[in-house]
């Protein structure tokens, strides 16, 4: 094996790692969210902006220590063409991902928008797929309905009774699969040039700064106590930051199936988080979800 392939093969290791750990903070970070939502009332929008607008400082916060990351953040304010792909991630992929998740569970609960969600692994399959004319390999198919099966298992627990699809639930839950796909594709391209934290740091101010400026955050505020502001901050830190940056340079170093494929982490540790939280035990159907979405991980990497 040469010097290029081993390198490669580091590179595609370290984005599996990235991709785990960034989707095993995001379903921390929704089974918090519901949490938030829930006890003190807030709305999902309001969450939104927050999570966007304070978030945004701290990536362009970490671009700014290094020089590569300086040049690079003045790079891209200087090019339309690197603009115009940050505004497609604004868009396209945090705000989309945002809204439509945080919506969907507002409308429907955690397990139904988790498996929504889920679908949007099909959707990059397909793009990849066309993009470089080929079809689907026995692995890919393998992997993906492993996860569609294993995401159904861990969020439902084998009982469809617990899907709730009023018909609001169910346009927020396409568009989550939608963002799903957009936030495994978009960011590659200009992540690659421009480097992951400028780009996550331009596209959170920008879709921050539109959607506070039609929603008006400051006029549904809602009453925090100290609890829910230390709760809101880890919101921000960690399941924000650290997990859009970690899943991202997933994305940027293993591909976007292959980091569609390892998201599907997320239910699995908002399962866990719900379980510790609540107390409740696992079903049998859930300990078969973990079981398939791990084989998954290990048939993926």
């Amino acid at each position: 094996m040469g010097e290029k392939d081993m390198e490669r093969r580091r590179i595609v290791r370290r984005g599996i790692v990235a991709t785990l750990v960034g989707g095993t903070f995001w379903g921390l970070n929704g089974t918090v969210s519901k949490w938030l939502m829930d006890a003190y009332a807030i709305d999902p929008l309001w969450l939104v902006c927050v999570r966007e607008l304070t978030a945004c400082w701290l990536f362009l916060a970490a671009a700014a220590v290094t020089s590569k990351g300086r040049g690079q953040l003045a790079g891209v304010l200087r090019s339309p063409r690197g603009l115009a792909q940050v505004v497609a991630v604004s868009f396209g992929a945090v705000l989309f991902s945002q809204v439509a998740y945080l919506e969907a569970i507002d409308w429907t609960n955690s397990a139904t928008a988790t498996i929504m969600q889920s679908l949007g692994m099909v959707l990059v399959l397909a793009y990849v797929c066309l993009k470089v004319r080929r079809r689907p390999r026995r692995r890919e198919i393998l992997g993906v309905g492993l996860a569609l099966v294993g995401t159904y298992l861990v969020a439902t627990g084998g009982n469809p009774g617990q899907l709730n699809l009023p018909p609001e639930g169910l346009a927020w839950g396409l568009g989550c699969a939608a963002a799903a796909a957009c936030l495994s594709i978009l960011p590659a391209a200009p992540m690659a040039r421009w480097g992951n934290f400028t780009v996550n740091g331009l596209a959170f101010l920008i879709s921050g700064a539109v959607l506070s400026a039609w929603y008006r955050p400051w006029e549904h505020m809602p009453a925090l106590d100290g609890v829910a502001i230390t709760v809101l901050a880890l919101c921000v830190v960690v399941g924000t930051f650290a997990a859009y940056a970690l899943y991202l340079q997933g994305v940027k170093d293993a591909g976007s199936m292959r980091a569609s494929l390892l998201g599907t982490i997320e239910p699995v540790t908002a399962t866990i988080a719900t379980v510790v939280w609540l107390g409740t035990p696992f079903s049998p159907a859930e300990i078969v979800g973990f079981v398939l979405i791990i084989v998954m991980v290990y048939l993926t990497a």
